[in-house]
This record gives structure tokens, C-alpha cells and sequence, in this order.
């Protein structure tokens, strides 16, 4: 069984800069990737597998470091999405999947090691 909690958060200005960044980063990577995968089928007519999406990450961040601002598992699920998101297509449960914009819903995952400060563990 998984477990999930949501919180409403209420950053200060500091951290809403570090959110504002870790949103670019996963937004930018997310399109690259699905660019490079949409340019892949088109010349060879085949996919990408996440495993190899994901490769490109340490390349990619010496490339670019200001991708280093985001957390490195909130980008390897960027990669798990799109290709949970290309399987779901391919069976027909739901459309391609689209290039994000900044504008409008926004929403990185933190898949371990998060704490609140003040967190005791329960949910009430």
C-alpha cells in the first residue's frame, strides 16, 4: 500500500523563488524530453525508453546547470510521467501528451526525503 500526503503550503518569498525554479527546471525538461521523443519516432519510428530519458539528465545538467536547482528525483519523475503518459496514449486511455506552459497548474513531485519543519507525523 502507498501512502501520500498533501499540504497547503505557505512559502516565504526565498522559497517561492526555489519553487518558481524547480517548476522551470521540470517544466524544461519535461518538453525537451518530449521534443526529443516526438523527433525520434518521426526518423526512426520508434520510442524512447524512460531509462534513456532519464540517462540524458547527467549531460544535461553540466550543459545547463541551472538545472541543478531542482531536485534531482522530482526530474527522473518527470521522465516516469511522460512515459507512463506515451503507454497510457498507446492503449488508448488518454490523448498524446502535450508540451507544459507556465502559465496556469503548476506541480513538481518530491518522491523521498521531504520534511516539514515542525512535521510530527500525523494527519489530522
Amino acid at each position: 500500500m502507498y501512502k501520500a500526503y498533501k499540504y497547503r503550503i505557505y512559502p516565504t518569498n526565498d522559497q517561492k523563488v526555489s519553487l518558481a525554479k524547480a517548476f522551470g527546471c521540470c517544466r524544461w525538461y519535461g518538453n525537451f524530453a518530449l521534443n526529443l521523443c516526438q523527433e525520434t519516432y518521426l526518423k526512426t519510428g520508434k520510442g524512447l525508453s524512460r531509462r534513456y530519458i532519464q540517462s540524458l539528465l547527467p549531460g544535461l545538467k553540466k550543459e545547463y546547470p541551472w538545472l541543478t536547482d531542482a531536485y534531482s528525483q522530482s526530474l527522473q519523475v518527470v521522465a516516469l510521467n511522460l512515459s507512463t503518459a506515451y503507454k497510457n496514449c498507446f492503449e488508448k486511455r488518454a490523448q498524446l501528451p502535450r508540451f507544459k506552459s507556465k502559465h496556469g497548474r503548476q506541480s513538481l513531485s518530491y518522491p523521498a526525503n521531504v520534511k516539514f519543519e515542525g512535521d510530527s507525523g500525523r494527519v489530522g
